[in-house]
């Protein structure tokens, strides 16, 4: 066990037995990553790719969720949260490819390819101007915007695929126009409030490429 840990690295159960390595002196995932993977919807068969997938929490738990998923890649730029989850993936035994690079860089190879892609993004747009860059990577659109993922993710989804991501309540309006933009119709979409009497901080929405207009919207979702 220990030879899979390396230094500053601990493990961390994320789902019954199931352990992820983090660093402690990188980004560590949050409560977010959770609420998305049981916000998304699997369906028989499907291909999944996990955007912006850091130490891979999102992705593994969804695996977890729906274990007859066909197939899960993760996607993470930062080689050192890549290399965790290719170790967390042999550590669990999870069936799954990790690959090293940004978003943006995606081969063409993938086109066309997933019928479901998950994505926790980075989506602050200020702040953590004194934070470890490595951290800061993770939260603030420093390398990657949303118009990026967005448009990265209708061009690797097979025509009727879901992209389900989430940002912050307050780019509700952005994320929806953006997600309309590129052909990709918004179809279910959750509100989600740190207590039942706070207003909402996150929304999390579930967009089908070439979809009919239509969405339904679920009630708030309580993270306490």
């Amino acid at each position: 066990m220990s030879k899979l840990l390396k230094e500053n690295e601990v493990l961390e159960e994320f789902f019954g037995d199931k352990k992820i390595i983090q660093n402690v002196n990188l980004y560590r995932f949050t409560s977010d990553s959770i609420l998305l993977s049981r916000f998304a919807r699997a369906k028989s068969g499907d291909n999944v790719a996990d955007f912006c997938s850091g130490s891979g929490v999102v992705g593994f738990h969804f695996l977890c969720l729906n274990p007859k998923i066909s197939s899960l890649t993760l996607f993470e730029m930062q080689e050192s949260l890549a290399d965790m989850s290719v170790r967390t993936a042999q550590l669990n035994g999870f069936d799954c490819n990790v690959v090293n690079c940004k978003i943006q860089d995606i081969g063409k190879g993938y086109d066309d390819k997933f019928s479901l892609i998950l994505c926790n993004p980075p989506y602050e747009k200020s702040g953590f101007e004194n934070e470890v860059y490595e951290k800061a990577v993770c939260r603030k659109e420093l390398t990657l915007t949303l118009e990026e993922i967005i448009s990265a993710a209708y061009k690797k989804l097979k025509f009727g695929g879901r992209l389900a991501i989430l940002s912050r309540a307050d780019r509700a309006a952005e994320l929806i126009y953006k997600l309309k933009s590129h052909n990709l119709e918004p179809k279910r979409m959750q509100f989600v409030s740190g207590t039942s009497a706070s207003k909402p901080y996150i929304i999390m929405v579930e967009a089908v490429k070439g979809g009919k207009e239509g969405v339904e919207v679920l009630p708030v979702s309580v993270n306490l």
